[in-house]
């Protein structure tokens, strides 16, 4: 069987924040301005920037305050992976001449203990308390639409002006053959572990996979990665997959790509049976870690009964968010492809707008207007905004592409970290930015220096003009700014330049 959570002083402090034992629900007298269903990101941002603003809010949520994000996503997933970086980084010291005791080994509990302490110091940002105390109304139960003014969670009714939909996803179970039959781990699951497993599968060489398996493997399991495709990380640049690819590889997982036939079977241990690349692989090991994307979180909120459409990939909305009734909105995972904590808060901002003090089409924001960047924390890591070239290939001619190698900045050669590179595609002829990818340590930072340029309409050619540290690797956006204003030297330029010199300095 799966190891349930540790009941250790650790996740009684979580649970104490983000699902408090003796919690009463309140007893609402009026209908509130907005009420908010589910408490993950979209949902905590929602609810506190509009009691902020001065309306009554209700926020409702069915498990844990925090949602994925807080309780078994970004918060356990980076402190297990920074422990790993750091097994990474010993196991590789000598390559520094930085010379480790033999028999220095990983204490996984500890690492987990580690995770647990602190991801319940900071489920205090997200508790129910902080939030009552914030002017917002906290419910414990499960929401179901009664109709256009009226919700019912835990046998209390609810009225309200607006509401919105912040559900969030859940874990997505894929049909693989034998997989009901063995206990199997998803990102809900994953950090409850006490016990590091020997040898670890992992179905999904998504973000969350690919993380999961460079992190075990740091850490001491042999891991064996399953993907139905080629590579890794086939959302990202081919170039910078490739790298990661590498990387996690050198780090000791298997990888078993272009997957077919997979099946699972339960004997004394779980048994992992997958054809790759024309080798039949069968097998044995102690748990099975499902990462094959996610599904929303709709069901048994009675939609119907006020007419929000939705199916499998969520809730239906417009550009500003609002659902197939006029009354709804929706944000973060429920109802958006753009699947990160960041873009839930983002989405949420714009719903407070749009919800309470829009007049009409006045003051509505839209969800197009933003400019959502992603990472995945992978070492190296790999972040990317825009578009890229993949997406503007079947503009043939009408962009331009500046690669900048991480093998020509001195700060990352001097670390011994000069694989990836900084790519930033431009619209043809300008130094208008499209989109950028950076492969690199700390790229997830990086990236948002190119996102504000984005965002502000700073081009290319001004980035060359802004001092940058001295050696760091941001200097790599820099010179691809450089890169681009050598591009304007055309022979006419170059002549008039010529001219001025000997005017100034003669011949």
């Amino acid at each position: 069987m799966n190891t349930p959570p540790p009941a250790d002083p650790h996740n009684q402090s979580l649970a104490a924040n983000v699902r408090p034992p003796d919690w009463s629900n309140p007893k609402p007298d009026q209908p509130y301005h907005l009420i908010v269903i589910g408490a993950g990101t979209a949902g905590l941002v929602t609810a506190a920037g509009a009691a902020g603003l001065g309306a009554r809010v209700a926020l409702i949520e069915r498990d844990l305050m925090g949602g994925d994000c807080l309780n078994v996503g970004c918060v356990p997933s980076k402190a297990v992976i920074a422990a790993a970086r750091i097994a990474g980084t010993v196991a590789d010291a000598s390559r520094f001449s930085v010379h480790v005791p033999a028999g220095t080994q990983v204490d996984f509990a500890g690492v987990m203990q580690r995770m647990r302490r602190l991801r319940g110091k900071i489920s205090e940002n997200d508790s129910a308390k902080r939030f009552s105390d914030l002017g917002v109304d906290v419910f414990f139960g499960q929401a179901a639409f009664r109709n256009s003014d009226t919700i019912e969670v835990d046998g209390t009714s609810v009225n309200f002006k607006r509401a919105v939909i912040a559900t969030g996803g859940r874990a997505a179970v894929p049909a693989i053959a034998g997989l009901e039959d063995v206990d199997y781990l998803t990102n809900e699951t994953v950090f409850s572990l006490t016990k590091l497993p020997q040898r670890f599968a992992i179905i999904g060489a998504g973000p969350i996979g690919t993380e999961m398996a460079q992190a075990f493997a740091r850490l001491g399991s042999k891991v064996f990665l399953v993907e139905s495709e080629h590579g890794v990380l086939n959302k990202e640049d081919r170039e910078a997959a490739k790298i990661v690819q590498s990387a996690i590889q050198r780090d000791g997982v298997q990888l078993l790509c272009c997957g077919r036939n997979l099946e699972i079977k339960r004997d004394t241990d779980i048994r992992l049976m997958v054809d790759s690349h024309g080798t039949s692989y069968d097998e044995p090991v102690d748990q099975l870690l499902v990462a094959v994307g996610r599904a929303p979180n709709v069901e048994n909120l009675n939609l119907e009964a006020v007419g929000v459409q939705y199916d499998e990939k969520g809730v239906e909305v417009n550009d500003h968010l609002q659902t197939t009734n006029p009354q709804i909105f929706a944000a973060g995972d429920v109802c958006s492809k753009y699947q990160f904590t960041h873009a839930a808060d983002f989405m949420a901002r714009i719903v407070i707008q749009n919800a309470l003090f829009a007049f009409g089409p006045f003051g509505r924001k839209r969800m197009s207007d933003l400019i959502i960047p992603r990472a995945t924390y992978t070492s190296p890591e790999v972040a990317h905004v825009g578009l890229d070239e993949q997406d503007v290939d079947g503009s043939a001619g009408k962009f331009d592409t500046y690669v900048q190698p991480f093998s020509e900045i001195d700060r990352a050669i001097v670390e011994s970290e000069d694989e990836g590179f900084v790519k930033i595609v431009t619209k043809k002829g300008s130094d208008e930015i499209l989109g950028a990818t950076i492969v690199a340590s700390h790229a997830g930072d990086m990236i948002s220096e190119v996102t504000l340029a984005m965002h502000q309409k700073i081009g290319l050619g001004k980035i060359a003009s802004v001092i940058h540290p001295y050696p760091t690797r941001a200097e790599a956006i820099r010179k691809l700014g450089d890169q681009y204003n050598r591009t304007r030297l055309t022979p006419t330029n170059a002549k008039l330049l010529g001219l001025l010199r000997r005017w100034h300095v003669g011949r």
